[in-house]
């Protein structure tokens, strides 16, 4: 789910599973909550980075530099030989099957809205055929417990690597991506080459000798921060970062705080400590050249966490970096992404990730997969490219998605009440923050429909007036179901109203021009045009939708009326009507009580 890509100047990377980071309003390292993938409802950051702001129009139009391509196929050359003579001479001793290699895929003159095939670019290339959909290509297992594999999740972090540099349930700002990240860098610090020491990093953790080269080649292989700056959002200068910042609802500030902020308490309470352990860079051999690297530092985690958020995978309940699966690259029309599953190995069945075709393929051909179904925000966040399913003009729907938040207000009087609710009374779901995050959608086919679960939330954060009986004791555990429905006529006008002021509010932050010819924008600024009319297209959608609920809350059923119904009082009574049911001689007014 990954790629390598180097523009005519430049390396740019491959996708990540969507996540997100969640930090909390006061910076405590030990008491995040847990950081959920993007496709659940998760809380955001409301730090927001304290810049000057910049209007777009101050940026360069003009198209970015292209310089010869003789250099870069040389380096793409040179790295897909380091990653395949690794492979040759030791993939056998964890791969289970590997039927690809590592190659430079031309760039495509069949598009130039794609702009992932505008880059000459690594790839994976077939090495057998394959005759049908779902045979598995490559497989690489786990080894999870004490991560003497390839692959690297966040637990061997805290539980193998770091565990006695990290204070106990350590989890920053930047969560599961920020471990990776942590990971990535001891692996550069282990084949640091300067002055000879062999004392750079952890050396953990422990692998067979053929293994460790296999990590050594991928650590090796992967873009520098220099080619990655002609790319990754996180790795741009501060005017392009802040057009991405005016561009999308899903702020890129948010993301360099969390890193910033991560890298600042590393860096006070575990790097400046021991320095020949923790360099603030290193040299490390690329081919016939040593290449000097930012390691521990904050140039250095910003630089890893750009790579991790291009590279990894959320595969088997975790986010996973997958050594050379890495390399495929993505494929809007190819459904198969890396799953988990089981794998026959030499030392019986264990757990790992299956890189599965799409279609039959011939010897030669490049093997893709799917990225999944991300925002152009998140495929631009995390990958540095729009996939022209994610963009307003394509014909067969893409996941064109803006990013609404809302939280309870702090003078909201019940406040204490409704975060009792979202702690222990939203049933099977985890406890939820007070500060919610969601997606609205649009593209062709959409409705403009807010997700349910936005419109129970705001139900709840709303609650209050006569309404405010709900949240009585006694109501408790069926409250979160209750909101599930319209409560009351004042209430559903309330939710539906702040879906539109969060609409207004997004659409009136957005800068750049309303459609219009965008060839003679730069690279960056056309990516992020796509997003910025992309979330434009989701939010009008959106507005237009809640503008028309807002217009017929006469006409729902409300909380009053469905419990009368439930009761059978819904209706006038008569002794004609034998649709109540009374018990017996039983009838309202009817009763003779003996005081």
């Amino acid at each position: 789910m990954l790629l390598l890509v180097l523009r005519i100047s430049s390396l740019a990377l491959a996708p990540v599973s969507s996540f997100s980071w969640s930090p909390l309003q006061q910076h405590s390292r030990l008491h995040k909550p847990f950081s959920s993938p993007s496709f659940i409802t998760n809380q955001c950051s409301t730090s927001h980075r304290n810049r000057q702001h910049q209007p777009i129009s101050t940026l360069s139009a003009t198209a970015d530099a292209t310089p010869s391509t003789n250099n870069n196929t040389k380096r793409l050359e040179t790295l897909s030989t380091i990653a395949n003579d690794a492979i040759k001479a030791h993939g056998s001793e964890i791969f289970k099957q590997f039927n690809a290699r590592v190659g430079v895929i031309s760039p495509s003159s069949s598009t130039d809205t794609d702009f992932q095939q505008n880059y000459l670019r690594l790839g994976l290339i077939a090495t057998e055929s394959v005759s049908k959909d779902d045979q598995t290509i490559a497989s690489l297992p786990f080894f999870d417990t004490d991560g003497s594999g390839l692959a690297l999740a966040p637990h061997i972090a805290t539980k193998v690597v770091y565990k006695d540099a990290l204070p106990e349930g350590y989890d920053g700002w930047t969560g599961d991506v920020g471990l990776l990240a942590m990971l990535v860098l001891n692996e550069m610090a282990r084949l640091n080459v300067d002055g000879g020491s062999d004392n750079k990093g952890i050396d953990l953790p422990t692998r067979k000798e053929g293994i460790q080269s296999l990590m050594s080649a991928w650590v090796a292989s992967l873009p520098s921060p220099v080619e990655m700056e002609g790319m990754h959002p996180l790795m741009w200068n501060e005017e392009e970062q802040e057009m991405m910042q005016s561009s999308s609802t899903k702020k890129i500030y948010r993301l360099l705080d969390d890193i910033d902020d991560d890298s600042s308490w590393l860096d006070e309470k575990v790097w400046s400590l021991d320095r020949s352990t923790f360099p603030e860079s290193v040299k490390i051999q690329v081919g016939d050249e040593v290449e000097e690297r930012p390691c521990f530092s904050q140039e250095g985690f910003r630089y890893a966490v750009s790579l991790v958020r291009s590279r990894s995978f959320f595969v088997d309940g975790s986010l996973r970096l997958l050594p050379y699966l890495d390399f495929a690259n993505h494929d809007d029309f190819d459904s198969l992404e890396l799953v988990g599953g089981g794998i026959g190995t030499l030392w019986g069945s264990a757990k790992g990730a299956l890189m599965k075709s799409g279609k039959a393929l011939e010897v030669g051909d490049e093997i893709r997969i799917s990225y999944g179904p991300k925002g152009p925000a998140d495929y631009l966040l995390d990958h540095g490219f729009v996939p022209p399913m994610c963009q307003t003009t394509s014909g067969t729907g893409g996941a064109i998605t803006a990013e609404l938040s809302f939280e309870i207000d702090d003078s909201d009087r019940f406040r204490d009440d409704k975060l009792d609710v979202l702690e222990y009374e939203t049933y099977d779901l985890a406890p939820m923050e007070p500060l919610q995050v969601f997606d609205v959608t649009g593209g062709p086919g959409s409705t403009g429909e807010p997700d349910p679960a936005m419109i129970q939330f705001l139900r709840l954060i709303n609650l209050g007036g006569k309404d405010a009986f709900l949240l009585e004791s006694i109501f408790r555990k069926e409250i979160w179901g209750f909101m599930s429905e319209p409560v009351s006529e004042a209430n559903e006008r309330l939710a539906v109203m702040a879906v539109v002021e969060a609409c207004e509010k997004a659409l009136s932050e957005m800068e750049g021009p309303v459609g219009g010819d965008i060839t003679s924008l730069s690279e960056k600024m056309r990516l992020c045009n796509m997003v910025r009319e992309s979330e434009r297209q989701a939010l009008e959608r959106t507005l237009i939708y809640v503008k028309q609920e807002a217009e017929a809350l006469d006409l729902k059923e409300y909380y009053q009326e469905r419990r009368l119904k439930s009761l059978g009082l819904d209706s006038e009574w008569s002794p004609e009507n034998d649709d109540v049911g009374w018990a017996g001689n039983r009838v309202p007014g009817g009763a003779d009580y003996d005081w």
